[in-house]
């Protein structure tokens, strides 16, 4: 946007924006109305609809001078144009006045939304949309009392056709505004969806086999003026003014994406869950108003069915039904009694209230806190994050991202969307993994290493910054120093790093790695540039801040030995037999989860814990920015937060009362840990004005999005030690023997895990149980694809069908994570395919 600032009056209102301004949104932070159908703040104007016409005045000016003409008082001299034009579509100028509410510019917009109406279906009683539908709000302001068409000859099409599993199109209410489609194509970058037919037989199809094939489908249901598009979870299910919407965050990846849980409840005693459906909240720092479709439908998990509602406690071998008392009174003496150390076990998918709290405890047993994620580099992300300020909507020309041993599509979509957007804006892109990623077309640099081996890649770019001789050894080196100059030389540079193909002890030298680049660059200590871990959970950044820390030994080594085992949120048993054995022989095992798991069939005494949904708390983002969540949904049965399950246990071993509520745990947060020091609730409630604006009532401007009115949340300042890279200790690579095969365990964002697979909407996408294999190994190998194949790991082995992809490298096999498969968090290893039965 131009720095010149132009000067002109609509509807009556003098407006000052920045030359380039399109007169729509020049309207629009000015207060003046001016509806809209196919424009979209976040996409680029069209002028399909041509619903936003309008008059404008341009100044007559002096041939010779270029000064504005004025009459004998003084006035400029307006020239109106003799037709309306589309607001949407024009930059405004210096000195025009816009008529928008003028007899011309009304007739205009009415004769639109009357010729709209000739081909829509008028079912606003049972349409989906109704009562935040744009057609039929601006119907109300501009449309006919009385149609001069006869609807007779109305256009009858598909009522409910399937654009794929989650999305269906009602193809008579579409109105051919095309927001999906470009949407897909500009935004999301999968133009799988259509235009097909011509006239009034126009109408959207998908091109893509899945159908609708794009993680990101859901948005367009937002952006939909009409109720052409609805979700499969939510079509005929409530109407808007049924709902009540709680402020809520995703709780599946380390974005933070802001959301707002729409809920109807049936008014009984149970107050039994009927619709519930999950919406974007502005946040232009976070999420602006997108999230993946993942965020999207994959809540069912944390709902009412099937979760554990009362404690639990083994007796005579079995699991009984107790009180809250007696569970905690035998979770109590068991620790008093117990014969060696405590052991906790907790994942980033607990908030920061909870694992304060638990870490607490914990301290006061002499027990260890083990975080469940084998990742690194918590620790370095609090003094090489990205700090106070940092947007990457701000990154474009001039700047720079690296990503590596991440694969953004599947890990965190939405980091995916913002960093394209960045590389589109012309941020120069550097993507480093071991295999091809969906990242790699929109990237400036594609450089690719051989698993794990993703530190010395990036310890080589760090080097190159000052010398590309250091680079000699590398293949591509030509390519690695070009990426290396662009790295060093880039106003602002982002690292986001991940654990794809990357042990624990990998995982600390890429971490150090990717510190030690950003030190050398002087990317250190200012907005928009820093460390970004790509966490495997929502909170796993909040998890090093209350200090718990992966087992570098493995969990099984962890774990193997101690009196109390006392696991929150996680399920090492269903993820890998071999724990069955470990809790066996633990003296006390205690469990508080949501529903019933493999670990928990294990337990001694298990706790039913709240969701997300039923409570509420904070977590950190992967960019380190605190946000709030508040309670949608009354507790299911008898269950309680974690932080206060901890608390009662506490309180009973005589370590201090319980808090009163999770507001005062974080207050103690904000005193004891530095980086919280001066955060509360009332600060992570604030908010400011955000462009675009959405959610109020102007539905047709920025679609069906919330505005944020309940906290943007803040992002944490980087600790004030003195900012050294630590050394960089890198691990001996595994090496496949003969006939071999180094398995890659790969993140995938339909896997197979609870908080996904109990979302009956995704099911059909579900990652498929595969391993993916280079065509040359299978040949080598005598696979074929669609076979099935024998992984053998160990003790261990699982069957698999086999395909073939030629973006896997040679000697790898790639295989998505949650399949049942255990392998030790992310760590490669050694595994021999064979034809079952062969």
């Amino acid at each position: 946007m131009s720095d010149k600032q132009i000067d002109l009056t609509i509807e009556g209102v003098p407006v000052r924006v920045p030359a380039g301004t399109l007169l729509v949104d020049a309207a629009k932070q000015s207060g003046v109305y001016v509806p809209v159908f196919c424009y979209h703040p976040k996409l680029d104007p069209v002028g399909m609809c041509r619903m936003c016409l309008v008059e404008i005045g341009r100044p007559k000016r002096d041939r010779e001078s270029g000064e504005f003409l004025r009459d004998d008082s003084g006035e400029v001299l307006l020239e109106f144009g003799p037709k309306l034009e589309t607001a949407c579509t024009t930059p405004v100028g210096d000195g025009w006045v816009v008529r928008t509410a003028s007899e011309k510019a009304l007739q205009g917009q009415g004769e639109i939304v009357e010729f709209l109406l000739t081909s829509h279906p008028l079912d606003c009683p049972v349409c989906d949309k109704g009562g935040e539908c744009p057609l039929q709000e601006l119907t109300m302001d501009f449309g006919a009392g009385k149609s001069r068409f006869n609807y007779g000859d109305k256009m009858h099409l598909g009522k409910h056709v399937p654009l794929g599993d989650l999305i269906y199109l009602d193809q008579e209410r579409c109105i051919q505004c095309a927001r999906c489609t470009r949407f897909q194509e500009d935004i999301a970058g999968d133009p799988v969806i259509g235009f097909e037919e011509r006239g009034r037989k126009l109408q959207i199809v998908t091109y893509s086999d899945p159908g609708f094939d794009s993680y990101f489908s859901g948005n367009t249901t937002d952006i939909c003026p009409v109720g052409a598009l609805t979700t499969a979870d939510f079509r005929f299910e409530a109407r808007p003014w049924e709902l009540k919407a709680a402020a809520s965050l995703c709780s599946h990846c380390p974005v933070g994406c802001n959301t707002m849980v729409n809920t109807r409840r049936q008014p009984t005693a149970e107050g039994q869950v009927l619709a519930q459906r999950i919406m974007p909240r502005q946040n232009e720092a976070v999420n602006e108003i997108w999230l993946c479709d993942k965020g999207r439908f994959a809540h069912h998990y944390a709902g009412p069915g099937g979760r554990l509602t009362t404690p639990l406690v083994r007796k005579d071998e079995e699991l009984v039904e107790v009180s809250w008392r007696e569970a905690i009174a035998q979770v109590v003496e068991g620790i008093k009694q117990a014969q060696g150390g405590v052991v906790g076990l907790a994942s980033g998918r607990l908030s920061n209230e909870d694992l304060f709290t638990f870490r607490q405890t914990l301290a006061a047993l002499d027990g260890q806190a083990i975080l469940e994620e084998a990742m690194a580099g918590g620790d370095l992300a609090d003094q090489f994050g990205l700090s106070t300020g940092s947007n990457l909507g701000d990154l474009g020309a001039g700047d720079a991202v690296l990503v590596v041993a991440s694969e953004l599509h599947e890990e965190a979509p939405i980091w995916w969307l913002r960093v394209k957007q960045a590389a589109q804006r012309g941020a120069i892109l550097v993507v480093a993994n071991g295999r091809r990623t969906r990242l790699d077309k929109f990237a400036s640099h594609s450089l690719t290493y051989q698993y794990p081996e993703a530190a010395p890649i990036v310890l080589a770019l760090a080097a190159a910054a000052g010398n590309s001789q250091d680079l000699d050894g590398f293949e591509g080196g030509r390519q690695m120093a070009a990426a290396a100059r662009a790295l060093a030389s880039a106003k602002n540079l982002v690292v986001f790093y991940g654990r794809e193909g990357q042990s624990y002890a990998a995982s600390q030298a890429l971490a150090a790695a990717c510190a030690r680049l950003l030190e050398k660059t002087g990317h250190t200590g200012r907005p928009n540039n820093g460390l970004v871990p790509v966490w495997p959970r929502a909170n796993t950044q909040g998890a090093w801040d209350m200090g718990f820390r992966p087992a570098a030994g493995g969990l099984r080594q962890a774990l193997e030995g101690a009196g109390v085992v006392w696991l929150a949120g996680v399920d090492p048993a269903g993820d890998d037999p071999a724990f069955d054995a470990v809790l066996e022989g633990a003296g006390l095992v205690i469990v508080h989860e949501l529903a019933m798991t493999r670990t928990a069939e294990l337990a001694d005494v298990v706790l039913p814990a709240a969701s997300y949904l039923e409570r509420e708390g904070t977590y950190t983002s992967g960019e380190r920015r605190v946000q709030r969540f508040y309670p949608a949904l009354p507790g299911a049965g008898d269950c309680l937060p974690d932080w206060q399950i901890v608390a009662r246990i506490a309180e009973g071993l005589e370590q201090g009362p319980a808090p009163a509520g999770p507001s005062l745990v974080f207050d103690t947060i904000s005193q004891q840990v530095e980086a919280y020091a001066g955060l509360g609730y009332p600060e992570l409630a604030a908010v400011e004005s955000q462009w675009p604006g959405v959610g109020g009532e102007d539905l047709y401007f920025g679609g069906t999005a919330y505005a944020n009115r309940q906290g943007l949340g803040i992002q944490l300042g980087l600790t004030p030690a003195e900012r050294s890279s630590p050394p960089v200790d890198l691990p001996v690579a595994v090496k496949p023997g003969e006939d071999e095969l180094i398995l890659v365990p790969v993140d995938r964002l339909y896997d197979h895990g609870r908080t996904v697979a109990t979302s009956d909407v995704l099911a059909p996408r579900l990652t498929a149980r595969q391993v993916l294999l280079h065509p040359d190994d299978a040949e080598r190998l005598g696979i074929t694809p669609g076979s099935q194949v024998e992984l053998r790991l160990g003790e261990h082995s699982a069957h698999m069908t086999a395909a073939l992809a030629p973006e896997v490298p040679a000697g790898v096999a790639l295989l998505g994570r949650s399949l049942g498969v255990p392998l030790n968090g992310a760590v490669p290893v050694q595994v021999t395919l064979s034809k079952v039965g062969g």
